[in-house]
């Protein structure tokens, strides 16, 4: 099986001015338009923490996505981390930690 074909999860967390300017939203938008699965939820530290689950293209094209962020958000760094891949069959909006 090719390094595109095989299934890989990463753990991005994100760090600027991204809550309350729609970029969960905005990620889970993107997610499901990449055909990627995982998760976005706010920390309490201010930063968003990012799960996302895939072939590797379309991760790394998440990942990209998430350095980028929505219009209105001002991403200052993403720290991505591997993660074991868990099967999820969506992208979805968690609650804050």
């Amino acid at each position: 099986m090719s390094q595109e074909q095989t299934t890989i999860r990463k753990r991005a967390i994100v760090t600027g001015m991204v809550q309350g300017v729609g970029y969960r939203w905005s990620a889970r938008e993107e997610a499901h338009r990449l055909g990627v699965t995982g998760w976005a939820r706010n920390r309490s530290d201010g930063s968003v923490e990012v799960e996302v689950e895939g072939d590797a293209a379309s991760v790394g094209r998440m990942l990209d996505w998430l350095r980028a962020g929505p219009p209105g958000s001002a991403v200052d760094d993403v720290r991505v981390t591997e993660a074991a891949p868990d099967g999820d069959d969506a992208f979805r909006i968690r609650q804050t930690d």
